[in-house]
């Protein structure tokens, strides 16, 4: 079977112990964190990869984008 190559959105966030946590919005559980950012980036993919697996096909979710609300408190 031949592999072909996808691209995903990956939300990164930094933790308030510095560390880099990363979130795939359309692969429901699909997230890890690493000390680097060059860490994070690798464990994503790998994480990508095993949800893959599990999922068996790939999303039909289209990430549309992330929007910030302000609200007053």
């Amino acid at each position: 079977m031949k592999k072909s190559i996808h691209n995903f959105t990956v939300l990164i966030e930094q933790d308030e112990d510095g560390s880099y946590v990363g979130t795939v919005p359309t692969l429901r559980g699909c997230h890890t964190q690493g000390k680097t950012m060059d860490e994070l980036l690798a464990n994503i993919k790998e994480a990508i990869e095993l949800c893959l697996d599990v999922e068996k096909e790939l999303p039909t979710d289209h990430f549309i984008g992330v929007q910030q609300v302000q609200v007053e408190v």
